[in-house]
């Protein structure tokens, strides 16, 4: 009889175990789905069944979930007690498969003009659940409130200073989200200049929904972001994905992104998606999940989906480090996790059944 240090791990089983972290992924994007009917039947039923059925249908050529996000907002969150529920939820969720650490994103301005709930109130509500995930599960959440795109570039600058005047330890920098096309990342650069003014770190989603390379050339050159969530259509110029590779900039890729699930046929999706060849090329990612309960996937499956691009266990040890010189962490606790993960993930690798 095999002992539990001892067990051959199939490469499920040691994807699993193996220590993680999410650096992107969406609030909304996380909510279970009888979550969601409960939340909806509190409200008086405004999201039917059918509706909440088809937010959570992914078919093979998957539909975008922007709309299931405005719909929580327009109709289901009524409370802090809400926004507290799906925090909880999420962080427990993430413990089943063994990520440490997470920073997720959550829109305010939906919450605040939309839902109709003070910023301070639903930050508060955010980090108590949080906090009771860390004591409880043991997984530590950090918030990134995110600038909705698609909104006034005035609404994101208040945003940011909601978030200096209510000033929490695990909120801890800004990202910006919603529909990338026709709204480039440069209509925004005065809520990231006050971002960075006032000691909050920053990414932008960009190179979204097939949209130009110039969008993740404006996002870290102008926007000067700490990182970039997405970034794929830099592959279209190899001369900048260079550049990026010189600043040692590290990607958020999502391998369950509706975009190439799309437009991709099924049997190239896995050549011709970009983010084969930004590894290939040199580029520094990190896989995530970005909405796993509408993309019905969960950290586990993300990271596995990366073997059907050709890596193999040695690019997943190097995707982990790069999470690690990514998070929004201290320099004293980024080289203790650095010596505690790669030992945890040397020992388990050596249990990987190799038939």
């Amino acid at each position: 009889m095999h002992s539990d240090n001892t067990t051959p791990l199939s490469l499920e089983q040691f994807v699993r175990a193996m220590p993680k972290m999410e650096l992107h992924c969406h609030l909304f994007g996380a909510v279970r789905r009888q979550t969601f009917i409960d939340l909806s039947e509190k409200s008086g039923n405004r999201v039917s069944r059918e509706d909440i059925d088809a937010f959570y249908t992914r078919g093979e050529k998957p539909v975008g979930v922007l709309r299931v996000l405005r719909a929580l907002d327009a109709h289901l969150i009524q409370g802090p007690s809400d926004l507290h529920r799906i925090t909880y939820e999420y962080l427990e969720d993430l413990h089943s498969h063994g990520v440490r650490y997470t920073e997720f994103f959550w829109n305010p301005t939906g919450t605040v003009r939309v839902s109709g709930i003070s910023y301070a109130s639903a930050q508060a509500a955010i980090v108590l659940a949080i906090r009771e995930a860390q004591r409880d599960f043991g997984v530590i959440g950090r918030l990134i409130p995110s600038i909705d795109r698609e909104a006034d570039p005035l609404e994101a600058v208040a945003m940011v200073r909601w978030m200096a005047e209510h000033r929490q330890p695990e909120v801890i920098g800004i990202g910006m989200d919603y529909r990338e096309n026709d709204r480039p990342p440069e209509l925004f650069l005065q809520a990231y200049r006050d971002a960075q003014a006032a000691g909050f770190r920053t990414t932008a989603h960009a190179g979204e929904f097939g949209m130009p390379w110039v969008n993740v050339e404006t996002a870290i050159e102008k926007l000067k972001v700490d990182r970039v969530d997405h970034g794929y259509t830099i592959v279209d110029n190899p001369a900048y994905m260079q550049e990026c590779i010189a600043k040692d900039m590290i990607f958020t890729v999502v391998p369950t992104n509706s975009y190439y699930l799309r437009t991709l046929p099924p049997e190239r999706w896995a050549q011709d998606h970009p983010i084969r060849a930004m590894v290939n090329a040199g580029v520094r990612v990190h896989p995530n999940t970005d909405d796993p309960t509408l993309h019905l996937v969960t950290p586990t499956r993300a990271w596995l989906m990366m073997t059907e691009f050709g890596f193999g266990v040695d690019d997943m040890r190097n995707f982990m480090l790069n999470g690690l010189d990514a998070a929004w962490i201290s320099d004293d606790q980024r080289s203790r996790w650095r010596a505690e993960w790669t030992a945890s993930f040397d020992a388990l690798r050596i249990r990987l059944a190799t038939d």
